[in-house]
């Protein structure tokens, strides 16, 4: 019976320690998944492998970066020829108000020359008469300030006409035209206006190419131009206005279609990251470096434009080094503390 008792105290005690010791393992084993920071949160080391494999990495490379713009437009104008004969080109705007101000602005320019090639001129030879006159004792001093006074109506006309011309022409920049151009443009001419973002704007050029694909043709693209780029920004949306030219001979595109335009960008040959990659702290841009199985290094970098979902990279990182691309955060986490 004693033999019994003793046995099973035995086993009791083996059972104990054994649950002990499973409690120190685990707790062991724990403390060992915690990663040590060092110098300066530069260097992060984990105590296995299989932890560190949590942050997904992936191998530098210098490569062509390609990426696609792709903006929504409108057949803002077209432009046809005058069924009566006249001198100018009709254009048509699908904007009531920049049609207004096109019409305005040529009855101005009329306006302008009758009063400098004629009211003017007219005016200032019947005061330089009235000068004669009054020199010689047949006109008098009324007569000399009601010529001045005529003179001065006309000169003061002129002003006003050209003040209003710098209005119109303003209202029809702030339309992505440049009146002089519109002036010019031959018959079977459509111009096309798109919004760009402001931070794009560096990526497109006066004369650059794109395709532009119209929701009334789905199946069908057309080459275009930019032919100018607005002189300024929506104080709102931050965007920019294009103009675009398309041949428009055969009298496809009607003012007010629809269409979507887009840009191919290349930024050559260059190191580069996933935007994933890069964290910002007080305007300076890091990424973490993979050094091997268990560590990662903390790198300050500078970075250029993005493209897509790539981020050039100008100093800071050499080709073939490995950084993480998932689990960015954690690691800015540990790194700097927060």
């Amino acid at each position: 019976m004693k033999n019994n008792k003793t046995t099973l105290f035995t086993l009791l005690l083996t059972a104990l320690l054994l649950a002990s010791c499973g409690k120190e393992t685990k707790k062991d084993q724990e403390q060992d998944l915690t990663p040590k920071v060092t110098n300066n949160g530069t260097e992060i080391v984990f105590p296995a492998k299989k932890s560190a494999d949590f942050f997904e990495s992936e191998t530098i490379d210098d490569n062509v970066l390609n990426a696609k713009i792709t903006a929504p437009a409108t057949v803002a104008a077209t432009v046809v020829s005058s069924q009566e004969g006249a001198a100018q080109n009709i254009v048509l705007f699908e904007n009531p108000d920049l049609a207004s101000n096109y019409t305005q602005l040529f009855q101005h320019l009329i306006n302008i020359n009758q009063i400098k090639n004629k009211n003017i001129r007219q005016k200032q030879i019947e005061l330089d008469r009235v000068k004669d006159l009054q020199a010689h004792g047949a006109a008098t001093g009324r007569d000399l300030l009601e010529a001045q006074t005529l003179l001065s109506m006309e000169e003061t006309n002129l002003a006003n006409e050209k003040a209003a011309i710098i209005e119109h022409e303003a209202k029809l920049k702030a339309g992505g035209f440049e009146p002089s151009e519109l002036k010019r443009a031959a018959a079977g001419t459509s111009f096309v206006i798109c919004d760009v973002p402001e931070n794009e704007l560096s990526e497109i050029k006066k004369g650059s190419s794109c395709i532009v694909q119209f929701t009334a043709f789905p199946n069908e693209t057309f080459n275009g131009k930019v032919d100018a780029i607005a002189d300024m920004t929506d104080e709102t949306t931050r965007m920019v206005k294009l103009r675009i030219t398309l041949n428009n001979n055969g009298g496809k595109f009607k003012a007010g279609m629809f269409a979507t335009v887009s840009f191919g960008i290349s930024q050559g040959k260059n190191i580069n990251v996933n935007k994933t990659s890069i964290i910002t702290i007080q305007a300076k841009n890091y990424v973490f470096i993979k050094k091997n199985d268990t560590t990662f290094e903390r790198r300050e970098v500078t970075i250029g434009d993005q493209v897509g979902d790539r981020i050039i990279i100008f100093s800071g990182l050499e080709k073939g080094e490995t950084v993480a691309v998932k689990g960015v955060m954690q690691l800015k986490g540990l790194s700097f503390g927060y």
